[in-house]
């Protein structure tokens, strides 16, 4: 059987919201891209990943909800989410600072007004796998 694939496939997750204005703004603060804005569905772009925000909530779904961003230089974006303050802008978690995982990439660790936690992910050098 022969692949389909083209070369042009980007999976795209489709990240659930509560209350979808505030999850777009909390996403404009941060910094990501809106390159479609519309009243059942929002697409967010931040480097080569994008993803889908939705206005649908179930409460057991968004708390086990996962993303995870790689970034070159976690300090500078850590810089930002401190300026942001995110929980008085959001009523928010707060973020949890980056520190070293066993597995060895060092992260940091915010939440989205819907509780969709998010890994902010510092790529390691020379690691072909991050």
């Amino acid at each position: 059987m022969s692949s389909p694939e083209t070369g042009t496939e980007s999976p795209r997750a489709f990240v659930p919201a509560k209350d979808f204005a505030l999850s777009k703004r909390f996403y404009d603060a941060l910094g990501f891209t809106k390159t479609l804005d519309g009243d059942e569905i929002a697409i967010y772009k931040i480097g080569v990943g994008e993803f889908l925000l939705q206005p649908f909530y179930v409460a057991e779904h968004a708390n086990n909800f996962m993303m995870q961003l790689m970034v070159d230089d976690l300090d500078a974006w850590w810089k930002r989410i401190e300026i942001l303050n995110l929980p008085k802008r959001f009523g928010v978690r707060p973020p949890k600072p980056p520190a070293k995982q066993p597995w060895g990439l060092r992260v940091g660790y915010i939440w989205d007004p819907s509780g969709v936690l998010w890994h902010v992910a510092q790529r390691r050098k020379n690691a072909p796998a991050d």
